[in-house]
C-alpha cells in the first residue's frame, strides 16, 4: 500500500505535498519522493529512502518551487526499498514523471518488449515500466499525454492508481485508477489528488471519487480564467476536469461533500486502527488468496512451493520459528502440516532457538514467520539455520524486508501495512498462507485425499464471507465486554487447532487491556489452572463443534461446577454449550483446520472492547513496538 498526493493550482505545491505525505505515511514508509514543475518548465524529482522526514532533509537545499506537483510515500512491492526504487519515476527522456500505487502483474512482459525497443531501466519497479510504456505510446502513436495513458493502461494487467506529469504541459496532471483508490479534491481555483481524503480535508470538503478504469485530467486555471470567472465554483471546476474511461468514454464528474473529520478519515471512520484492521480481515484474507486459489476453487498454487517442491517433499522435518502472534500462527500450521503432509513439525520461539544450539540438518525446512520481515530474533534464527544448510521459507507481509531477502523462498501475505501494534489481520493472513502451504505439500505427497483437499480449498474460498458474519456480532461482544473490565485475570482454553487460538486470544487481552491472561489446552486445566477457577475468574473457551468437542464440553462443565464464569465461542446452532455457558458467540461451521480463522475474531473484538472501556491506548499499548528489530 502506498500514498499518493497531487496538487495543481496557484499556491506553491511543495508544502501541500509534504504535509499530505506525512498524513499518508501509514500507507507507506520505506521511501518517499516528489516531482515538481517550476516556473522555468523544469521537471524536478527528489527522492529519499526512509520516511518523509528524510525526503524533507534531502530537498532542503533544492529548488522546490512550482505550483504543480505529485508526491508519493512507498510500500515496496517490486524492488527493495531504495532511493532508486522510490517514486516518482522519470521516463527515459525525463519528459514524464509518474507515481503509482498497486501492482502491474504483466510488467515483465511489457518490460521485455520495451527493452527490445531500446529502452533502459534504472529501477527494479513495475512502475518504471509503466511510465516508459506511456512515453513509448506517446511517441509511437503521436498522441497527447491523456491518450497515451489510456492506450498504455489498455495493455496493463493488475491494479493501479497513478498520477503523471508531462513537462510540456506544466498546468496538467493526468491520473487513473483500477483497484486502488483515488480521490480528487476541488478547491478554489485549485485541485488536490490523493489516495484517500486525509490530505484533502484541510483544504476542501468537495471531492470526486474516481472509479475503476477512469482517467482524470486536472488543469490549472490561467490568470485570465481566474479574472473572468463568474460561474459557481462547482460549474467552474467541472470545466477544468476531464474524466473518461481508458476506452475514451466520457464521464460526468459527480462532486460529493466530505462529512468526516480528519481524525476519522485517517482511520476510515473507525475509532482505532485496531478495529479497522479487525474489520478489514474478510478483504485482506481474500487478497491473500487472490491469484493463489483458482476461480474454480479446486486448486492452490503457491509459487514459492512450486519452485522448490522437491525440498518440501524430501524434508525429514519442518521447523517453524517465530515470535509472539506469529508463533501462534506457527502452532496452527503444525497441526495442518502434520495432518495433511505427514511431516514432523517443531515450532520454536526464535529467541530461544537461536541460542540453544539446535540440531539442524541439511534436509530440514525452516519456516520463518514475521509480519514486518525485520524481527531481530527471527532474522538471527534463520541465519543460524541457513549456515547449517537448511532450506529457508518465509511468511512475511513487508515486501523487500530482511527476512524474505535472506530466505531461499517464501510467501507474502499481502495484507498491507498493519498500524495497530496488536496484530490482527496479519495473524489471520499468516494462518491462511500456512494452511495453503500445508495443503500444497499434502497434495504433492498424496498424503491427503483429493476429496478432502477439494473440500478444504472450497471452504477457504468461503472464509471471508463467513468472517463477515462473525463481525456482525461486534455489538453483542461490546455489550458483554463491559462486564469483565473488573477482572484481574483471565483463562483461555482450547483444544487441537484452537489451542493456539486460546493463546492468541489471551495475548491480545494482555497486550491492549493490561489484564493478565493465559491460554491453555483445555485438558490441561485439571493439571493446575483449575485451582484458579472462581466467580472472579472469567474463562474463555473456544469450542467449535469438531474434533474433541465432547471433551471440551466436559471441561466447561467442570468450570461451571466451580462457579466459574464462561464465555464460549461455539459453532452456529450449538445449544449444548449455550445452555451451560454464561455468554456465547456463534461462528459459522467450517472445516476443523479453518476454524481458527473464525474463532479468533470474537477474541480480537473482546480484547478490543475491554481495553476501550478501560480507557487504554488500543493502537499504541504501553511498552510495545510494532516491529521488534532489536534483541
Amino acid at each position: 500500500m502506498c500514498g499518493i498526493v497531487g496538487y495543481v493550482g496557484r499556491r506553491q505545491a511543495y508544502g501541500i505535498l509534504i504535509k499530505g505525505l506525512h498524513r499518508l505515511e501509514y500507507r507507506g514508509y520505506d521511501s518517499a519522493g516528489v516531482a515538481l514543475i517550476n516556473k522555468a518548465g523544469n521537471l524536478n524529482i527528489y527522492k529519499a529512502k526512509g520516511k518523509v522526514s528524510e525526503l524533507e532533509a534531502f530537498a532542503a537545499d533544492k529548488d522546490i518551487t512550482g505550483t504543480i506537483g505529485i508526491a508519493h510515500t512507498r510500500w515496496a512491492t517490486h524492488g527493495e526499498p531504495s532511493t532508486i526504487n522510490a517514486h516518482p519515476h522519470y521516463s527515459e527522456s525525463e519528459q514524464l514523471a509518474i507515481i503509482h500505487n498497486g501492482i502491474i502483474e504483466n510488467y515483465a512482459v511489457l518490460k521485455q518488449g520495451l527493452e527490445q525497443e531500446g529502452y533502459t531501466f534504472k529501477s527494479d519497479t513495475d512502475t518504471e515500466v509503466l511510465v516508459q510504456l506511456i512515453e513509448y505510446t506517446q511517441l509511437n502513436q503521436g498522441t497527447d499525454t491523456k491518450t497515451a495513458v489510456q492506450l498504455a493502461l489498455q495493455q496493463v494487467v493488475g491494479a493501479y492508481a497513478i498520477a503523471v506529469l508531462d513537462k510540456r504541459h506544466p498546468d496538467t496532471i493526468v491520473a487513473a485508477r483500477k483497484g486502488s483508490p483515488l480521490v480528487v479534491g476541488i478547491g478554489d481555483d485549485e485541485f488536490f489528488l490523493a489516495s484517500d481524503a486525509t490530505p484533502i480535508v484541510e483544504y476542501t470538503d468537495r471531492v470526486i471519487y474516481i472509479e475503476d478504469e477512469e482517467v482524470v485530467t486536472l488543469r490549472a486555471k490561467s490568470k485570465e480564467q481566474v479574472a473572468q470567472t463568474q460561474m459557481k465554483k462547482e460549474q467552474d471546476s467541472e470545466s477544468l476536469i476531464d474524466i473518461t474511461t481508458i476506452n475514451n468514454v466520457q464521464k460526468t464528474p459527480e462532486i460529493k461533500r466530505l462529512e468526516m473529520s480528519l481524525s476519522q478519515l485517517e482511520k476510515c471512520g473507525y475509532p482505532h486502527f485496531m478495529l479497522k484492521e479487525i474489520y478489514e480481515q474478510p478483504r485482506t484474507l481474500a487478497d491473500s488468496m487472490r491469484g493463489r486459489i483458482n476461480m474454480q476453487q479446486d486448486n492452490i498454487a503457491l509459487s514459492g512451493f512450486i519452485d522448490n517442491k522437491d525440498r518440501f517433499l524430501n524434508a525429514k522435518r519442518i521447523i517453524i520459528t517465530a515470535c509472539g502472534t506469529s508463533w501462534h500462527a506457527g502452532l496452527i500450521a503444525m497441526y495442518a502440516i502434520e495432518e495433511f503432509a505427514q511431516i514432523p513439525v517443531e515450532v520454536e520461539y526464535s529467541s530461544e532457538f537461536r541460542y540453544r544450539k539446535p540440531v539442524i540438518n541439511k534436509d530440514d525446512v525452516v519456516v520463518a514467520i514475521s509480519q514486518s520481515g525485520e524481527t531481530a530474533d527471527t532474522l538471527a534464527a534463520i541465519q543460524l539455520a541457513k549456515a547449517k544448510g537448511a532450506f529457508i521459507f518465509s511468511i512475511c507481509n513487508v515486501v523487500g524486508a530482511s527476512i524474505p531477502r535472506l530466505s531461499d523462498s517464501g510467501c507474502y501475505t499481502h495484507v498491507g501495512p498493519e498500524i495497530g501494534v496488536a496484530s490482527t489481520k496479519a495473524f489471520t493472513a499468516q494462518v491462511i498462507a500456512l494452511t495453503m502451504l500445508a495443503l500444497c505439500i499434502g497434495k504433492a505427497k498424496k498424503t491427503i485425499s483429493n476429496e478432502k483437499y477439494l473440500h478444504i480449498v472450497r471452504e477457504l474460498g468461503q472464509i471471508p464471507n463467513k468472517m463477515s458474519l462473525v463481525l456482525e456480532q461486534d455489538r453483542k461482544l461490546a455489550e458483554f465486554a463491559k462486564t469483565f473490565t473488573y477482572a484481574q485475570n483471565f483463562i483461555y482454553l482450547g483444544r487441537g487447532y484452537n489451542y493456539p487460538v486460546a493463546m492468541e486470544g489471551a495475548l491480545k487481552l494482555k497486550e491492549i487491556s493490561y489484564i493478565h491472561a493465559e491460554g491453555y489446552p483445555a485438558a490441561e486445566m485439571k493439571h493446575g489452572p483449575i485451582a484458579l477457577i472462581s466467580q472472579e475468574m472469567p474463562v474463555v473457551v473456544v469450542a467449535p463443534h469438531c474434533g474433541t468437542y465432547e471433551k471440551v464440553v466436559s471441561n466447561i462443565q467442570e468450570i461451571k461446577a466451580r462457579k466459574g464464569r464462561v464465555i464460549a465461542i461455539v459453532s452456529e446452532g450449538d445449544e449444548v454449550v449455550k445452555n451451560i455457558a454464561d455468554y456465547t458467540i456463534e461462528v459459522p461451521s467450517t472445516e476443523e483446520c479453518l476454524t481458527p480463522l473464525l474463532t479468533v475474531v470474537p477474541l480480537q473484538l473482546l480484547a478490543y472492547h475491554i481495553a476501550v472501556v478501560k480507557g487504554c491506548d488500543v493502537d499504541q499499548p504501553r511498552n510495545l513496538a510494532k516491529s521488534v528489530t532489536v534483541e
